[in-house]
This record gives C-alpha cells, structure tokens and sequence, in this order.
C-alpha cells in the first residue's frame, strides 16, 4: 500500500535537514529519506570551519547529525532509504524508495545534492581528508603557506588555482592536455601569476605520504617517444575536474542544465513542475557550500508550506 505525505525531502545534507527543521515547524509532517550517503558529502570533510555558530569549528559528521537532531526533535520523519524512481506527471506525486515502497507526497523537496567527478585512483580515497579534496574554498584555509596541487584545465580548475594562490606558498596546475580549457581571462589570471605553475600534459599516477598527502607521481606526455615520469612534492592535492548533480531520476520531469543541476526560478527553490522544489547542490552549480545549501533548504520548506497553504492542503 502506498504511503501518503505532505512534504517529501528527497536526501540528506544541509539543504535536506534544513528543509526538515523548517518544514517540521510549520506543521507539515516532513518525511525525510537521506539517500546512499546520510548527511551528504560534507561527511567526507574533516574539519569545517566556516559554518556559522562553531567558533572552533566541527567535523562535518558532527555538524550533520547536529542538524539531523535538531530536525529530529521539531518532529520531522527521518528515514534511511535511496529515491530508485520518481513519477512527477501529476498530484500527488509517486516516489519509490529502494526499488520497492511507493511515496506518494503533495510536496517534493529534491536535495538529492552533486558528486564531485574524480580521477579514480586508489589514493584519493586512502587519503580522502588527509590532503585530498575537491573544494578549495571548503578546505585551503588549511594549506596556508603550504605548496598545493589542482588537477583540472577548466573554469573550475583555474577559479581554485587562483583561489589557493591567495593562501598557499606555490600552486601547480595540473592539465592533462597541451592547453587550457578555460576563458580566456580565467587563462590569463593564471598564466600571469607568479604563484602558479601549470604543469600541461601531465597526468597523475598515484600519491605518496605517510599518513597525509607529502607528494605526487605524475607521467608527462604519457604514451609519448618523449614520456617523462615526474616528481613533486605537496601538501594538499584538490580534484577540479567538475561535479555530476545527482538529478537523474528526476530528468523525465524537472529541466536541468546541460550537465544536469536542476533549473530553478530565479531567486527561488521552485521548479518546473508544480509543488517541486530543489534546494542545495542539486541545482547549485556556482557556490556549493554548505551555508548556501542550508539557505535553500529553509527557502524551499517556506515555499512548500506556502503551496499546501494555497491548495487547502
């Protein structure tokens, strides 16, 4: 038999808990279900220090289940379970959770958030928050003065080039092909600051340190007369080769962008379809941060009250 709710918050994260606090105060009985990685990818960070209200800072584990018990205790509905299918053609929506329960909700809200694309090595994952990252923003902060590389030839990868130059003593660009991708004023801001140096046709192999990232083993011109095994030594290694939104079960309904982050109305969490709301990374293809997150989260659990409000529900 399916279940019916009124507000249905599709993953965890800051956005999703947020959602649940709000959407819990105002009366809505949120039903929240956190997706294959509760608490979203801040738990994959150790140490978050620019969230408001810690002034020595948290792990991103703590934080998330601080928000998931203050969402807790306003009454939301929090359950462990993965959306496998979305039917958006009509209220009330169907949602099935791992293949098998159907939720059928007056409300969505999708905060479903984005992974970041790695390179696939072994090492990003046995060094995953001892040097390896994929937010500059998030973490250089701790690379003060410290030499950092950032694998990338894109926007994204210039933007945190750039970004950890103001805080780290040297920064190597690694790019794998003989040019960058980025804009044309991204290109210059890197090539003409001192601080940088883009490493073109490299590729990485692999990642040495005791305990935390000391180093990087890279081939240059990989499968060329002219390969070249290469050596250097770094404290902090940042992944900037782009995001995959987790937005693929939605796509039949909602309008995404070319790479797939959800469209939302101007200054709004409101979707295509009526009564959808997205908040967090999902559609932020520009700050993702968990502050900014959160902000949406609150922003869509005020408009999903404001819908079932309008609709007498």
């Amino acid at each position: 038999m399916n279940e019916k709710v009124r507000c249905l918050i599709i993953g965890s994260g800051p956005a999703g808990y947020t959602a649940a606090i709000y959407a819990s105060r105002a009366n809505l009985s949120p039903v929240l279900y956190e997706g294959m990685q509760p608490g979203g990818q801040l738990t994959t960070t150790t140490e978050v220090e620019n969230f408001p209200g810690y002034p020595s800072g948290t792990t991103g584990t703590e934080l998330m289940e601080d928000l998931k018990k203050q969402a807790e205790r306003f009454g939301a509905d929090i359950r462990f379970g993965a959306a496998t299918a979305t039917d958006l053609s009509a209220a009330p929506y169907k949602v099935t959770i791992d293949g098998e329960k159907v939720i059928e909700a007056e409300t969505i809200i999708i905060s479903t958030g984005a992974t970041a694309k790695y390179l696939g090595l072994p090492d990003e994952q046995k060094y995953a928050g001892s040097g390896v990252s994929a937010c500059a923003t998030c973490d250089g902060f701790f690379y003060r003065k410290l030499t950092v590389a950032v694998v990338g030839g894109g926007d994204t990868a210039c933007e945190e080039a750039t970004y950890l130059a103001g805080l780290a003593s040297k920064v190597y660009l690694i790019v794998r092909k003989n040019f960058l991708r980025a804009s044309k004023i991204m290109q210059e801001r890197v090539l003409s600051n001192p601080k940088i140096e883009v490493l073109f046709e490299h590729e990485t192999l692999g990642l040495t340190g005791e305990n935390v990232v000391q180093g990087a083993d890279l081939v240059k011109r990989r499968g060329q007369s002219d390969e070249e095994k290469v050596h250097i030594d770094i404290d902090g290694f940042f992944l900037a080769i782009g995001h995959k939104p987790n937005s693929d079960i939605f796509k039949p309904w909602i309008e995404t962008d070319e790479v797939g982050y959800i469209k939302t109305i101007p200054g709004t969490p409101r979707t295509n379809v009526s009564g959808v709301f997205a908040a967090g990374d999902v559609s932020d293809p520009h700050y993702r941060q968990a502050i900014t997150a959160a902000g949406t989260g609150c922003q869509a659990a005020i408009e999903a009250e404001r819908y079932l409000s309008e609709k007498g529900l």
